[in-house]
């Protein structure tokens, strides 16, 4: 990877234009490993809290494959590109590199601690809430907390371009 330039370890915080895109970003494609070690995509709402350092996402417990895989593989990915979904011109494509985990102690009010964050990205979220009751195992949600361990950084056109890697405190 000599083409990569690397970040020292030491030093490396999120640089405040990829925390730009995890504010803003309305899709991350969230990559998990299966029982059969095969890598499985989810695009997904990604939600971020400046200054954190973690990124979050909620599932319904109906759709649990991804939480399955996260609690047998906490290694995943979520990359970040197409400007239409970014809402900003700074940064090309992300990916990041790190440990999830699942927060299911409290299925039926735990993500609503997030709600907050989902309302910038999602302002109708609301007219949805209010038919909770409706549709109660859709909001049976379980909270995935992504912790990064790398950012790969693309500046420019990742097709033609040279990324920078940030190595995160706490990663490998």
């Amino acid at each position: 990877m000599r083409w990569i330039a690397i970040v020292d370890a030491m030093r490396a915080s999120i640089p405040p234009e990829v925390e730009e895109v995890f504010e803003n970003a309305l899709v991350a494609l969230l990559t998990t490993v299966n029982e059969r070690s095969e890598p499985v995509t989810h695009p997904m709402l990604p939600l971020y809290e400046k200054g954190t350092g973690r990124i979050y996402f909620t599932s319904s417990v109906l759709f649990s494959k991804k939480l399955e895989h996260i609690k047998r593989n906490s290694k995943v990915s979520v990359h970040f590109s197409v400007e239409e979904f970014m809402r900003t011109g700074k940064v090309k494509a992300i990916t990041v590199r790190g440990r999830a985990r699942v927060d299911e102690s409290d299925l039926s009010k735990g993500w609503m601690r997030l709600l907050t964050l989902w309302r910038k990205k999602e302002p109708y979220i609301d007219a949805y809430l209010k038919q909770r009751f409706a549709f109660p195992l859709f909001w049976e949600r379980a909270v995935i907390e992504v912790v990064p361990e790398e950012l790969v950084v693309w500046k420019d056109d990742p097709m033609t371009s040279k990324p920078v890697r940030y190595r995160l405190g706490g990663g490998s």
